[in-house]
């Protein structure tokens, strides 16, 4: 589906828009069953294992910061990631065999829905290897107002800046840091199914929603199957076991197969440790850890 030059735009800036990677009936669907979830988020009053609640969420008028493993909670996720454009941009990305390390649906609430500091995927969960990204899949128009994803370019070749603040890990950079050049940042606006490509190192995060819309933008974050999860990384797989690992993994695995030889890579690493106060969502992490806002 990606020409060379896509390809090679992606490896040299840790990013690429990709315009209609879902249309038609399937684009229906995806905003059908969104819209339903949080129709459905009226019935709940905290957070739980399908929601993230949005300050001044309730019955009436319902705000979200997430839905939570939208692949878990509807087959239509699933079938979008597997049966796809976007199935076909991950395999000329990150090659035949690969896994999902994660699914969400970000609903920043319209009216000052909550910002996403500014970070690298990678501070998170660093892996043997970096052939790691996210897809971000537009489920509406996506434009300056209603607090876009946000790059800065070839950030992905540089180094892991430090994401803790007050000797906890707090998910998030210092905007006060000499490494941190927000001016270079690019804004990724689109249409109801453009979808955006990250790389897991590349600095990114998304200003408060300002409008009068929801801004429902569906992320996949995913691996090649040779990519394999360093222990202490903030991810709930190394509470399972061997043989719970071992199941988890088959269930996680979006194309090919798994791989038993990870591949070892000189990659820079810092692990997520100590954690926040409260790491159940990098919302929680970042309030909870002491981040410094670049949106305030």
């Amino acid at each position: 589906m990606l020409t060379q030059d896509q390809k090679d735009f992606y490896a040299q800036n840790g990013y690429l828009k990709v315009e209609g990677a879902v249309t038609g009936e399937l684009l229906a669907r995806l905003q059908a069953v969104t819209n339903r979830l949080i129709d459905a988020s009226r019935e709940v009053a905290e957070n739980n294992e399908v929601y993230d609640l949005d300050t001044g969420h309730s019955a009436e008028a319902p705000r979200l910061t997430r839905i939570k493993l939208p692949h878990k909670q509807d087959p239509v996720f699933w079938e979008t990631l597997t049966q796809s454009g976007v199935t076909e941009v991950l395999t000329d990305l990150l090659g035949p065999d690969t896994y999902i390390n994660t699914s969400k649906l970000n609903t920043k609430a319209p009216g000052g829905g909550a910002a996403v500091e500014w970070h690298q995927d990678w501070a998170f969960y660093p892996h043997t290897n970096d052939d790691l990204l996210a897809f971000g899949l537009m489920l509406e128009d996506v434009d300056e107002a209603n607090g876009p994803l946000k790059v800065i370019p070839g950030t992905h070749k540089g180094p892991v800046l430090s994401h803790h603040a007050g000797g906890v890990f707090c998910g998030a950079v210092d905007p006060d840091d000499p490494l941190f050049e927000q001016d270079k940042a690019v804004t990724l606006t689109g249409k109801a199914g453009d979808m955006t490509i990250h790389h897991v190192r590349l600095l990114h995060g998304s200003a408060p929603n300002r409008s009068d819309r929801a801004r429902k933008i569906l992320f996949y974050e995913l691996a090649r199957a040779d990519a394999w999860p360093i222990l202490g990384a903030s991810s709930y797989i190394h509470a399972l076991g061997q043989r719970g690992f071992w199941a988890d993994l088959q269930d996680r695995v979006v194309t090919g197969a798994p791989c038993l030889t990870p591949r070892l890579e000189n990659v820079p690493v810092s692990m997520p440790l100590p954690p926040a106060k409260d790491n159940t969502s990098i919302f929680k992490t970042q309030s909870s850890g002491g981040a410094k806002s670049a949106f305030a």
